[in-house]
């Protein structure tokens, strides 16, 4: 995100209205390429998968489009995973994340996953937080709270619109994120600014940990996808208080959250097996490498769990 202006925009103790949301719209620089870091890529795999425009965002249509790719050998008896990245256009392990991991299984190096999952990836469902390295997309909405009815932000009524129209049940949902230092200098105040509320900072939790959902959490799901990055990363221990971001432990290195009822991406689909990872990337033990690394980890994780449940 920016070099956190936010605080200075409206008036303490009021909400921003659309004249304080267009002065923060106007601050945000484009610090990076989605053309070059991500489309390119994306065109770069066309062989190897369907490449399908779901849309693209209305601040500017040709620099914005909308992508999913999804398995040429799509087949109706096989069941269908989803991975989803971006979200949050700044967490950037997440979008390469899941690229890295198409890439893996078109060079052969993971391809027996395609043999038995129809595949589908969105590997960035905010190209505008992308390129400006931001949480929220250019009318200060957070995608990743807006996954439900009618919802003002673009990038999640797309997929959500996406995801319907294809008329398929998601059986496995691993949707990536990070967990940055930011979240404390420059989101949660902007959050405070925005709403009008104090957003207290949070302990930022060293290493990668998992969300699953409260209402189906999958405990042995979670626990092999963390057994799997576990050999790439570290895992986060929780704070003093036995618990990650304020929420208690329901095992080492995973919580939970009501996923539809936040409106996350997460509570997106009714999907049997759904996580989302978490990574650090500003832990002084992790790269920008080691991070990307985590991401296809949890993903290929999640997929070897349900193969083996498959092959029980």
């Amino acid at each position: 995100m920016t070099d956190n202006p936010n605080c200075s925009i409206g008036t303490p103790g009021k909400k921003w209205t659309d004249t304080e949301k267009q002065q923060w719209f106007e601050q945000q620089t484009i610090k990076r390429s989605y053309q070059d870091e991500v489309v390119n890529k994306i065109n770069a795999l066309s062989s190897f998968y369907d490449v399908i425009q779901y849309g693209a965002l209305t601040i500017d249509e040709p620099r914005y489009p909308l992508f999913s790719l999804k398995s040429k050998n799509w087949q109706a008896d096989r069941k269908t995973v989803l991975v989803t990245g971006g979200v949050h256009g700044y967490e950037t392990s997440g979008v390469q994340g899941a690229l890295r991991f198409l890439k893996n299984e078109a060079d052969g190096q993971v391809s027996h996953y395609s043999d038995a999952f129809n595949i589908l990836v969105v590997p960035c469902v905010s190209p505008w937080g992308y390129e400006t390295i931001n949480r929220w997309n250019h009318k200060a909405l957070d995608p990743n709270r807006s996954f439900y009815a009618d919802s003002p932000a673009q990038e999640s009524a797309a997929l959500m619109a996406f995801i319907s129209s294809l008329e398929v049940e998601i059986f496995v949902h691993v949707d990536l994120h990070e967990t940055t230092d930011t979240d404390n200098s420059v989101f949660r105040p902007a959050l405070s600014a925005r709403d009008a509320i104090e957003q207290k900072a949070w302990d930022i939790p060293d290493g990668f940990y998992l969300v699953g959902n409260t209402l189906n959490p999958q405990a042995e799901f979670q626990l092999a996808i963390i057994n799997e990055v576990a050999k790439v990363t570290h895992i986060a221990p929780a704070d003093e208080d036995g618990k990650l971001i304020g929420v208690e432990l329901e095992q080492f290195g995973v919580i939970n959250y009501a996923g539809r009822e936040l409106g996350l991406c997460m509570g997106l689909t009714d999907a049997n097996y759904v996580t989302t990872t978490e990574v650090y990337p500003d832990s002084p033990k992790v790269d920008d490498e080691n991070c990307i690394v985590a991401q296809v980890a949890a993903v290929t994780g999640a997929l070897d769990y349900i193969l083996s449940k498959n092959n029980q």
